[in-house]
């Protein structure tokens, strides 16, 4: 679980995927296509790294870390400049000031420096733009002591878009999840249905061969004319499940193109000589050595909840946001001057260092705005608060029933097994005491049809214990299993 919580917190540092990343990846699954049999890894592998969903999710965290930089701007260091001169009239006056300001997040503060320098005669109500002749250098800062000391817009957009940003990188975690979960369905599907098809295959091909023999046998007066057309009969009934069992079979196989992709996007469509034999797949896992590999998983390390905590912190903050606009407005500000050089035209009260300072105070009488923002900011939290509880709850039922349906499918799938054998033991001795002349045909035809049926039951057993699993590695975020390592 450490591993996934690594996980999602790397996907801040990870650049966006490229084409030139993507593309070796369809050049590999395009080999594996070609060369051998499809395993789920490649399938993985391929969804994982090209799948327009999990890209999609990469793009939107992306946006949220643009976000993230737009709100850390509005602490950016300013700069202001500005100049005027009189080109006619009485007075001659002209000026240039320059001036940085740095806002801080500490008590909502902001310093500043500035220069200006002024040439020429200014009328009485313009002499505060005078200077000494080597101009005046100002510093100053203002605080806030009530209303926006401890939180403001500014820091309020700084904290939000960071939260936002993790929001968006378990985002990522929670799609390819979703993602890789789909791929294994769609792929183990595929493979289910191939299977299907080789046991109808199988069940047609008996059938065609003892046709001839059957045809033997009529004409020469062993058997009578019926049989023949009770074994058309089985010919047609047969032809007629492997149908379906082929147009089954190529539902998924475009089902599962859906995971497989190139570097430009382009679907990868199996066919039945990339189905892998059984040899080549990994058994079902066992229930008891499967709990104990999963033990150390804890519930509140589901990204569902992660996200909700971080709803809840961002919900709190706006909160904290709103109570701040009821609070009076008290500013504290100071200034620092000092005009350097021979005396100007203001006279000699410039030459001298000047401190300044000030309070302001401001307060809205009623209120109402912001009792009606915080009451709103409020009703918010108290949701994503019981939004938290009510998916904590559905998560818990949720892994209760996986891993009842898990062990169930697993315990299905030794009873198909058992059923294929005694299915099969019974077929054998039935087409030997038809040799044998002291069988019945109808009986023959009714334990292979029989055994097929049991082989087709323990392929959708497997079926069902492979998506059981898938399942549970997604709730419990096995991220080897599903190819995120």
């Amino acid at each position: 679980m450490r591993a996934a919580l690594a996980f999602a917190l790397s996907l801040a540092f990870a650049p966006a995927l490229a084409a030139q990343d993507i593309e070796p990846v369809g050049d590999a699954i395009e080999q594996a296509l070609e060369t051998g049999p499809l395993l789920p890894d490649e399938v993985l592998r391929s969804s994982a790294l090209t799948f327009p969903s999990i890209l999609e999710s990469f793009e939107r965290e992306a946006a949220a870390r643009g976000d993230q930089l737009a709100a850390d701007g509005a602490f950016d260091l300013m700069l202001d400049a500005e100049a005027y001169d009189r080109v006619s009239g009485f007075y001659s006056g002209g000026y240039a000031e320059f001036k940085a300001t740095q806002p801080l997040r500490p008590l909502g503060a902001k310093v500043f420096g500035s220069y200006k320098l002024s040439d020429g005669r200014f009328p009485i109500y313009e002499n505060v733009f005078n200077t000494n002749e080597l101009g005046e250098f100002k510093v100053g800062a203002l605080l806030s002591l009530l209303r926006d000391s401890t939180i403001d817009s500014r820091r309020f957009e700084l904290e939000d878009t960071r939260l936002a940003a993790s929001q968006a990188r378990l985002d990522i975690l929670l799609v390819q999840l979703n993602v890789q979960y789909e791929a294994l369905q769609a792929y183990w599907t595929w493979v289910a249905a191939g299977n299907e098809i080789r046991v109808y295959e199988e069940l047609l091909e008996i059938a065609e061969a003892r046709a001839i023999g059957l045809t033997r046998q009529v004409r020469e007066g062993a058997l009578p004319a019926i049989a023949l057309t009770e074994n058309e009969q089985n010919l047609i009934r047969r032809r007629s499940l492997l149908a379906e069992a082929r147009r089954d079979f190529q539902t998924a196989a475009n089902s599962l193109s859906f995971y497989l992709r190139d570097g430009d996007g382009n679907l990868f469509v199996p066919t039945r000589e990339q189905l892998p034999s059984a040899e080549l797949l990994s058994n079902l896992p066992d229930m008891n050595a499967l709990m104990a590999d999963r033990r150390r998983f804890v519930l509140e390390e589901r990204p569902e909840l992660e996200t909700l905590r971080l709803a809840i912190e961002r919900a709190e903050n706006r909160v904290e946001l709103r109570r701040n606009d009821l609070k009076p407005r008290l500013d504290f500000e100071v200034e620092l001057s000092r005009d350097f050089g021979p005396v100007g035209d203001g006279g000699p009260s410039f030459d001298s260092t000047d401190t300044v300072v000030g309070l302001t105070f401001t307060v809205p009488l009623q209120r109402r705005e912001a009792r009606g923002r915080l009451r709103r900011a409020e009703a918010e939290l108290r949701a994503r608060q019981l939004e938290q509880q009510r998916i904590a709850d559905e998560i818990s039922v949720e892994l209760d029933n996986i891993l009842t349906n898990l062990d169930a499918a697993l315990r299905l799938a030794d009873l198909a097994d058992d059923e294929v054998e005694q299915a099969t033991t019974m077929v054998e001795a039935e087409r030997k005491r038809f040799r044998l002349g002291a069988g019945d045909f109808f009986l023959v035809n009714l334990r292979e049809e029989r055994a097929a049926d049991a082989q087709i039951r323990a392929i959708r057993a497997d079926l069902i214990g492979r998506l059981a699993t898938a399942s549970y590695n997604a709730a419990t975020m096995n991220l080897d299993e599903l190819g995120l390592e």
